[in-house]
């Protein structure tokens, strides 16, 4: 190749680089608390769902689901913390010898559904 080509596709190629533009790429930012407690709120309800529990209490404002099944009563409580973290907690009462592992799957559960 002649020297004049090369030079030509060196000064073109710079030229087109020059010319290339980019939309600038926009981060959301982060979920806000009460948008991360909806999301815990339904992700606790629909894993109780999940395992079958029938929900008897939903109150938003203390932050408690309970749901039965076969004598076991498992409650979440989700609790937005001073921090900005959402703390969610499972408690297993009732005949629990029936079904020892049911507070472990709808924990469980409640992962597989904030992992999506």
């Amino acid at each position: 190749m002649n020297r004049t080509l090369r030079w030509s596709l060196v000064i073109a190629l710079i030229l087109s680089l020059g010319a290339c533009y980019y939309e600038p790429y926009v981060v959301s930012p982060g979920s806000t608390v009460g948008q991360r407690f909806d999301r815990a709120w339904a992700a606790a309800g629909g894993a109780m769902y999940d395992q079958g529990l029938n929900i008897t209490t939903q109150d938003r404002q203390t932050g408690v689901i309970r749901g039965e099944r076969g004598g076991i009563v498992i409650t979440v409580t989700i609790q937005a913390l001073a921090d900005g973290n959402v703390q969610v907690k499972f408690n297993q009462t009732g005949a629990t010898s029936q079904d020892p592992y049911l507070v472990n799957r709808v924990s469980d559960s409640y992962d597989r559904r904030m992992a999506m």
